[in-house]
């Protein structure tokens, strides 16, 4: 029998094992990135319960940010995989208000906490992972929202989001926080004011700046952060802008801003289900631009090139004295744009899509020449050295989950599918991505070792809302095994997810 004919039936690995004499070689473990099932699952409370996760290989432990009654993280024991023992919280809430995400690297966990008065500045508590004795807590800017770790550990790095009070009387700015571990946790952070005289320009590729009253600084809203493998740089979504920011770590400055743009639902690539009232799922076309407005962001490597790869959820800007948001049917349409208006406007077509009013009126005579969306309905990926864009899902990720008849039709008329988070890990020497998709409750799993031609592995299904997506390495996990997490915020719930 042919070398050829024996791989298949005997499988890589058990070749391997034949074809090496050396008994102390570790084996490498191949694991099929299209069989993933749950394993294992845990129960933390309700809403808010389960938000974030990051795990601790020293200690085998998880940690999960836990909001439901006030600001604690879970602790959870993972030794004797996947049997999980619950053991004593870390309760923060004498610290401060809401935690927001947790980070782990060398033994030291780091939670972005918000101030009590969520427009005052927030802070990073450091605790022991093995003693969960507090080592640091250090103040960074108003509402951090994601925390992380470069990966040499040497910076941890907050986006804080600065969002205003729900009368919009105060606006804190956006900013970005980097934590020097190795000097004392100094800190540095960063703001956006020199960016404003670039504004006229960045606007021209759909970057936005429309807060009431808000100046170009108080209107960034930095959301997630991805850092590069070499611990270099930073690269930070700011959602409601629709921009990303690239950070320099070591020199501690704002490098530039992207603009990322619009997706045109006219094109047939692009078709999106834009009606919960028309009794059907259908993707087709229809005259919306719609804004990106990326949530979570990572950092992959391929071909020996770095790149970006973002979770375009969408996310207006909703409080008590200001709304963006808009029904197509409730606007005056421009009649040579859209001559079929009424038609158009009607709830079965695109009467019921929600839009913003900030934007559109490009004459400034009152009525609307372009109709700008909320969210890209599923992920994008750049080259991270010039911010271009290699690939854009299109409306292949929404016909996945419709394939998979898992749709929710209900929220057609919103931001679909609406993808929130995404990481990146290595299988089998390939980037495979995953992608949670928190209104179909859902992980897509995607080989994104070619960028611009990323191949569909399967769909996970998640707890309720999936907010946070975790991917340990078979050489950190409990049990020598690819581990996938999801977190999920609906429900409460933490679930494991292995290959077969």
């Amino acid at each position: 029998m042919s070398l050829k004919t024996t791989i298949p039936a005997i499988g890589l690995a058990t070749l391997l094992i034949i074809g090496c004499t050396d008994h102390n070689i570790e084996e490498p473990v191949t694991e099929n990135p299209t069989s993933f099932k749950e394993v294992a699952s845990i129960d933390l409370g309700g809403t808010a319960a389960s938000e974030i996760s990051a795990y601790d290989p020293e200690t085998k432990r998880l940690f999960t940010v836990n909001n439901e009654a006030s600001a604690i993280v879970d602790v959870l024991d993972l030794s004797a995989f996947p049997k999980i023992t619950k053991l004593p919280p870390i309760n923060i809430s004498a610290l401060g208000g809401v935690a927001n995400s947790v980070s782990v690297s060398g033994g030291k966990l780091a939670i972005a906490l918000e101030a009590t008065n969520k427009q005052d500045n927030g802070s990073v508590i450091v605790v022991n992972t093995a003693s969960l004795a507090q080592i640091k807590q250090i103040q960074v800017g108003a509402l951090p929202d994601m925390v992380t770790f470069s990966p040499d550990g040497k910076y941890i790095v907050t986006a804080n989001e600065g969002e205003p009070n729900a009368a919009y009387t105060v606006d804190p700015v956006g900013s970005v926080s980097i934590i020097d571990v190795q000097d004392n946790y100094s800190v540095k952070t960063l703001t956006f004011e020199g960016f404003e005289s670039s504004y006229a320009q960045l606007a021209m590729n759909g970057f936005r700046i429309y807060g009431p009253k808000a100046s170009f600084a108080q209107d960034i809203e930095p959301e997630y952060v991805a850092v590069s493998a070499d611990s270099k740089k930073a690269f930070v979504t700011l959602q409601e802008n629709n921009g990303i920011a690239e950070i320099d770590l070591v020199s501690g400055s704002i490098v530039k801003v992207n603009p990322l743009g619009t997706k045109d639902f006219n094109i047939l690539s692009n078709a999106a289900d834009v009606s919960d009232k028309d009794n059907k799922i259908v993707l087709g076309q229809w005259p919306v631009k719609s804004l990106f407005l990326p949530d979570a962001i990572s950092y992959f490597s391929a071909n020996g090139t770095g790149y970006l790869i973002t979770a375009n959820e969408g996310d207006a800007r909703e409080y008590t004295s200001f709304d963006e948001q808009a029904r197509v049917s409730s606007l005056k349409l421009d009649s040579k744009v859209f001559p079929n208006a009424a038609t158009l406007q009607l709830p079965e077509n695109l009467g019921r899509l929600r839009v913003t009013n900030t934007m559109g009126d490009i004459d400034k005579d009152g009525d609307y020449d372009v109709l700008y969306g909320f969210g890209g309905r599923g992920f994008s990926i750049y080259n991270a050295a010039n911010g271009q864009l290699v690939h854009e899902s299109g409306k292949a990720l929404e016909q996945q989950v419709i394939n998979a008849g898992i749709y929710d039709d209900d929220r057609s008329d919103d931001k679909g599918v609406e993808p929130e988070g995404v990481t990146v890990g290595l299988m089998n020497g390939k980037p495979i991505a995953f992608i949670a998709l928190e209104r179909v409750d859902a992980i897509a799993v995607y080989d994104v070792s070619d960028p611009a031609n990323p191949q569909f592995h399967q769909l996970i299904k998640t707890g309720d809302a999936p907010e946070g997506i975790l991917f340990v390495p078979a050489d950190k996990s409990p049990n020598g095994k690819v581990m996938l997490v999801s977190s999920n915020e609906g429900d409460g719930t933490v679930k494991f997810y292995q290959t077969l």
